[in-house]
């Protein structure tokens, strides 16, 4: 997938532009799980989540081959699309995202913020994504899938730094959106030759990779009826699918009431706020305590980009 000497080269790509993020073992969520937790803040980045990492590695190298000067276009429920925009404007690509009806507002506004063409169609990400996909066709546009070699190895930074920063970690849980965090994450290890177990989180409302694992094929979902927009995927990649398979100590399903009490906790315990999807691997850990007590486990907040009204309907109901 990528050698240790391309993600080094991806992780000096990634600090000339910010200084990476901080990890910290916050003592309260070691009292409330009976763990040592340590929490890797990649709400800390310029858009707010991990996948910037990869779109500037990806527009880096598309800048560079001269093949997108008509623009990119892609799908995605937002910091996917924010990390691409964040890219595109700082090597003059142009960007195009296509969002699902009923996006986040506030990452709508962004992505239009950093410049992007937005378009919404469609009732979720994967119609989304086939839209995107035509209109590249369409338009003469090169298109960003959700899972790239450049993203995987983009994001994989934040495990590099994490697994270099803290001491020795027993489980790593990540959770599980197209795929590219995990897959970094779990390459990253292995290159640094460490045996700590990677758990991945789904929501128990989308649980593609779950489901394609258990069965031994790809499954894919009629629905990914989950607040936590970043881990609404239908259709999982066959390419991602394998590492996870090969890499993954088990994966863990957390529901919506599960994601929203993690997504509290993180704000009592750390005054850090996470979107679901950020909160996803914290509330696998929560349900996983008793198996976790005493161990040196890493969890990654990998985003903190919730809407304020989601925030009080979801997470603080009357």
């Amino acid at each position: 997938m990528f050698t240790l000497d391309e993600l080094e080269h991806a992780l000096r790509q990634v600090h000339a532009v910010f200084p990476g993020t901080h990890q910290y073992a916050w003592p309260l969520l070691a009292e409330r799980v009976g763990a040592e937790v340590w929490v890797k803040h990649e709400n800390q980045t310029p858009t707010g989540a991990f996948k910037v990492r990869g779109g500037l590695i990806h527009l880096d190298r598309l800048a560079e081959s001269g093949h997108a000067k008509a623009g990119i276009i892609s799908a995605t429920r937002g910091n996917h699309g924010q990390s691409l925009a964040f890219a595109g404007r700082r090597v003059g690509i142009p960007v195009t995202i296509v969002v699902p009806h009923g996006n986040s507002v506030e990452k709508n506004a962004a992505m239009r913020a950093l410049d992007a063409r937005l378009i919404e169609h469609g009732a979720d990400f994967d119609a989304a994504r086939q839209h995107a996909m035509r209109l590249a066709d369409e338009e003469g546009l090169i298109f960003a899938p959700s899972f790239h070699p450049d993203l995987v190895v983009g994001v994989a930074t934040w495990a590099l730094e994490l697994f270099r920063a803290a001491p020795p970690l027993d489980v790593l849980y990540v959770p599980i959106g197209l795929g590219s965090g995990i897959c970094g994450a779990i390459r990253t290890r292995d290159l640094l030759g460490l045996n700590t177990e990677i758990v991945g989180v789904q929501s128990a409302h989308a649980p593609a990779y779950a489901r394609s694992l258990e069965v031994g094929h790809p499954v894919t979902l009629n629905s990914a009826d989950t607040m936590a927009d970043g881990l609404a995927v239908r259709i999982p990649d066959p390419t991602a699918l394998d590492v996870i398979r090969d890499g993954v100590a088990r994966v863990v399903t957390v529901t919506d009431d599960e994601v929203a009490e993690a997504i509290r906790t993180y704000w009592t315990d750390t005054h850090m706020l996470a979107e679901g999807a950020g909160a996803a691997a914290l509330a696998a850990l929560m349900q996983e305590k008793n198996r976790m007590a005493g161990r040196r486990v890493g969890v990654v907040l990998s985003g903190g980009n919730i809407d304020l009204a989601v925030f009080r309907r979801w997470v603080l109901p009357d």
